[in-house]
């Protein structure tokens, strides 16, 4: 197990100073905080730790697995799903008043055209004088980010290997209200495509290793800015931009290549250890060198509150300590540490049932994300169609706390 953890470090502190790799959004995961490494006893052992595939297939099973007989059997995950987050509310308020400054400076072009002695600016600046209420309003949106997410993901798992091919599109849009010129304009803007796959083995009943390969490509384009005075072009900005993210995205010259590693730990029927490497990449990756992520983690199950009938229950808590050897976090005491916890209830099951056939389940998780405070919901129905709901706080700052981006993300999931 040392010469394992050593690697694992080894492998991660080869590139300290580099890009952050391809990270799967699982709902499951970022609403308990995305302390998930020492969790995984689904198919999130997929993109958190692949040893943790071991440990699928074990429950559900009362003749091979009393102790755990009744829980949601864990057999096999075959699902589709479709997510996305946007912040609709506050684009509307910004779309309106964008309107609202583009007709001033409309008015004001018209004024100077009027006289020779008066530019636009100056006329522009005199339309917004008259009208105080919208330097107010500006005010409230000082170079404000926002999280456009989309993902589709088509992922396999059953016990000791695994396979999923995602697709992972973020854009960070940002509005600046500068009072001379405002602007709107897309900070970041990338799509990841991902295909993997890794297995697991049982060293013994309580320690499993494992590891995946990856094949990704990322397609990124470069900040864009639309003030006041451009603000006409925007359609045809956009229409560009978007046509150079595509233009070469399939084009496969440039794939990144790389591994994940990791290691699995029960304890004692309570407490589990997890450490795993992922985004080892052996080459650039969009021409950006990628820094590998290492993570520490201790889930902790407490018999107590858990419950092996009919109608389990399943509750879990985990702390990780997340990109151990990212020095870009080094400043930020608390974004390297996530908290979390979640509570999975069957609501209504086929008693008797030995497969503990579910028709309805319920999960509700909280916990913190580098800081800042996670939640999700999800329901399950007849175990083929899945609706999940979590929201989550990222640093856009320089330190903790500083400038927080909330994403708020939804997904369905089909399949068994």
């Amino acid at each position: 197990m040392k010469f394992i953890t050593r690697l694992l470090i080894l492998a991660c502190v080869a590139s300290v100073f580099a890009a952050q790799g391809p990270r799967h959004k699982s709902l499951r995961a970022y609403a308990m905080g995305n302390a998930h490494v020492a969790i995984v006893d689904g198919k999130e052992a997929l993109y958190y730790n692949y040893a943790g595939l071991n440990q699928m297939g074990k429950l559900g099973h009362y003749e091979t697995h009393p102790e755990t007989g009744f829980y949601p059997s864990n057999d096999m995950d075959l699902r589709l799903n479709v997510g996305g987050a946007a912040p609709i509310s506050e684009t509307y308020q910004i779309y309106n008043l964008i309107d609202e400054i583009q007709d001033l400076y409309d008015a004001a072009e018209k004024e100077a055209a009027k006289t020779n002695d008066v530019t636009a600016e100056r006329a522009f600046a005199d339309s917004m004088a008259k009208h105080p209420e919208i330097p107010r309003r500006i005010n409230q949106y000082d170079h404000m980010l926002f999280n456009l997410i989309a993902k589709a993901d088509i992922e396999f798992a059953m016990h000791n290997i695994g396979a999923s091919i995602w697709v992972d599109g973020n854009a960070a849009p940002y509005f600046d209200g500068g009072l001379i010129i405002p602007c709107f304009g897309i900070d970041t803007f990338y799509v990841d495509a991902v295909a993997q796959a890794g297995g697991a083995y049982g060293i013994t009943d309580n320690f499993a290793v494992g590891a995946g390969l990856k094949i990704a490509k990322r397609q990124h384009v470069d900040m864009i800015r639309v003030d006041a005075s451009n603000f006409k072009s925007v359609s045809d900005t956009l229409n560009e931009r978007m046509e150079d993210a595509v233009s070469d995205f399939f084009e496969f010259e440039d794939i990144g290549v790389g591994v994940d590693l990791g290691v699995l730990y029960q304890a004692t029927r309570e407490i589990r250890l997890g450490a795993a490497c992922n985004n080892i990449f052996f080459n650039e990756l969009g021409g950006e060198r990628i820094v590998p992520e290492l993570t520490f983690g201790l889930a902790y199950s407490p018999r107590f509150l858990n419950r092996n009938s009919a109608f389990s229950r399943k509750v879990n808590f985990a702390i990780d300590y997340e990109n151990a050897v990212a020095t870009s976090r080094n400043y930020k005491t608390l974004s390297h540490l996530n908290f979390g916890m979640e509570i999975e209830q069957v609501l209504l099951a086929l008693p008797g049932n030995d497969d503990n056939w579910r028709v309805l389940k319920l999960r509700l998780s909280g916990g913190f994300h580098g800081g800042y405070p996670s939640a999700g919901i999800a329901l399950e129905a007849l175990r083929f169609i899945e609706i999940q709901f979590a929201t989550w706080g990222e640093e856009r700052g320089y330190y903790t706390g500083q400038d927080e981006s909330r994403v708020y993300m939804a997904e369905i999931s089909l399949g068994f």
